[in-house]
């Protein structure tokens, strides 16, 4: 029985894509760039440079470059991710990184597959852009969930720093001293644009808006409607907290509850292409005999689509919204 290396060949191929990206973005800035640096990337930065108005204009660009870069084009695609990720890469540099991994995904392909020019250019460019794709959708998610994770204990930090008499904006800053990244910079960032003239309630807003977080919003109009209207902030705050706590439990306990149907889900996504691979593997001229029969091409774009087709309804029907 022979056997064909060429598909592990591929997914190692596109592990070390992955992995050189994250090689390249870690080299590029360092650790301050990590979220699980224990210090802010603000407070590293300032650490380093001292110039709290440079720092700030530079998390600012980082903030916001890539949303106001969806005109160029394939890159609409990675400008929400990568906004939501906070990718320090400019869009032109991630672009420049797409096409480097593009051009290494093509030599690996060259010297560890003996598959034809056309294939390897096309296996490349999907390796490349698929690569940079996966690694920001990652770099988003975690982001995103350990956002939602520390909002609750630094909306409560506010707390406590009100009660003892310190100011909203004060209380600002002591969460981003105190707590981690991502919330740590991002309050920073907060914290400086207050002490340069800018309304908080306005900063929290454009904060909500661009990360398009339903908690945020929350905590964005709880603390207009105080400006607007008074009352005790601190007391408002501590009731959303004990609701935006609330929430992150229920959303933990639905995934836990939901995740026997998302696996199956998955499982029956992608059991065909798992499928195809180790036939292939097992088996390598098993469909020679009909791959030059005129059907066989449009039969597999018909496969294509149709696999295409079950993966978007398996993701619909687990997709579950609290």
């Amino acid at each position: 029985m022979q056997l064909s290396a060429a598909p592990i060949i591929y997914v190692l191929i596109f592990v070390a894509v992955v992995v050189l990206v994250e090689g390249i973005y870690l080299t590029a800035f360092g650790k301050s760039i990590s979220l699980n640096n224990r210090i802010s990337r603000r407070l590293a930065l300032l650490e380093k440079n001292g110039n709290r108005e440079q720092v700030l204009e530079q998390l600012r660009k980082e903030m916001s470059q890539h949303l106001t870069s969806k005109g160029i084009p394939l890159y609409s695609i990675l400008a929400s991710k990568a906004q939501k990720a906070n990718i320090a890469f400019s869009p032109k540099a991630l672009i420049g990184v797409m096409g480097l991994v593009t051009v290494f995904a093509y030599l690996g392909l060259t010297i560890g597959t003996s598959a034809s020019q056309p294939i390897r250019i096309a296996l490349a460019v999907g390796m490349g852009v698929g690569g940079v794709y996966f690694w920001v959708n990652g770099k988003a998610k975690k982001r995103m969930a350990l956002m939602e994770e520390q909002l609750p204990d630094a909306v409560e930090l506010m707390v406590r720093s009100l009660r003892v008499g310190h100011p909203f904006s004060a209380a600002i800053g002591i969460v981003a001293k105190e707590v981690a990244d991502p919330l740590g910079t991002e309050f920073g960032m907060i914290s400086d644009e207050a002490a340069y003239g800018r309304n908080v309630s306005d900063s929290l807003k454009l904060f909500a808006e661009r990360m398009d977080s339903q908690d945020l919003r929350f905590l964005s109009v709880a603390v207009t409607i105080q400006q607007q209207s008074g009352g005790n902030l601190a007391e408002i705050l501590d009731g959303l907290a004990k609701v935006v706590r609330a929430r992150f439990k229920l959303f933990r306990r639905v995934k836990a509850i939901t995740a026997e149907a998302k696996w199956s889900g998955m499982f029956l996504s992608f059991f065909p292409l798992g499928a195809l691979a180790v036939i292939l593997i097992i088996k390598p001229d098993y469909y020679d005999e009909v791959a030059t029969t005129a059907a066989f091409i449009p039969a597999c774009l018909i496969v294509g689509v149709l696999l295409t087709i079950n993966i978007i309804f398996m993701k619909m029907m687990v997709n579950i919204k609290v």
